[in-house]
């Protein structure tokens, strides 16, 4: 599934998701399935304990992809395979007001999903990934990173622009030249693996500034 060419439009009319006097909180989670009785009720209440506005679901393991409405109002727009092995699948869960600011989203496969939306002076685009584990085969890695530059070529240039979610990547510590990309705090005593090294380099080739749980370009 390639979702490039049919991005959806929201139906609602855009409002602004921040302004320069409101902070807004977002977050990532591997839920590794919302396909059980129960699970999305609780990864809502989750977010709502956390006052998130918006959260990025990885490995939600929902088949297809489309926009459907909680039983207490929130959205949620989802992305995962044709086919019913119920297996990876990328969420995004918007609060009420969230999804009044929605412009467009677009479901691009069962690994990578993005949502454009309204700011009082700047777009917000979100990217929500799910990586292949670090023991997938190499083309299943080079293919992910290849459809996400892809996609993040076809963001507008002064969007804010955030990648978030699962990349199962191990960083490490930070070596000589990766100061921008890394920053100063690190999780001591972990090896970079494979997909460490890849996810560094999407973030110096993207001007990505590495965040505890996500990524965003200034």
């Amino acid at each position: 599934m390639t979702g490039m060419s049919r991005s959806r439009e929201a139906r609602t009319q855009s409002k602004p998701l921040a302004t320069p006097k409101a902070s807004v909180m977002v977050g990532c989670w591997n839920v590794r399935t919302m396909f059980s009785v129960g699970e999305t009720a609780q990864i809502v209440e989750e977010a709502k304990k956390y006052k998130l506005r918006i959260l990025g679901i990885s490995e939600c393991r929902w088949a297809g992809f489309g926009r459907l409405k909680t039983a207490t109002g929130e959205t949620i727009l989802y992305s995962g395979r044709d086919d019913d092995m119920h297996q990876s699948g990328v969420a995004l869960l918007l609060d009420k007001a969230a999804a009044r600011s929605l412009i467009e989203w677009d479901p691009f496969n069962d690994r990578i999903m993005t949502a454009r939306l309204n700011s009082r002076y700047i777009k917000t685009t979100i990217v929500q990934v799910y990586a292949p584990t670090n023991d997938a085969e190499s083309e299943a890695k080079d293919d992910f990173y290849d459809q996400l530059q892809s996609v993040l070529e076809a963001v507008p240039k002064h969007d804010l622009l955030i990648v978030m979610g699962d990349c199962n990547a191990k960083v490490g510590q930070r070596e000589e030249g990766e100061e921008k990309p890394i920053g100063k705090y690190q999780l001591s005593g972990w090896v970079r693996n494979d997909n460490g090294e890849r996810f560094v380099n999407f973030c110096v080739m993207n001007d990505l500034l590495r965040a505890t749980s996500c990524n965003y370009r200034e």
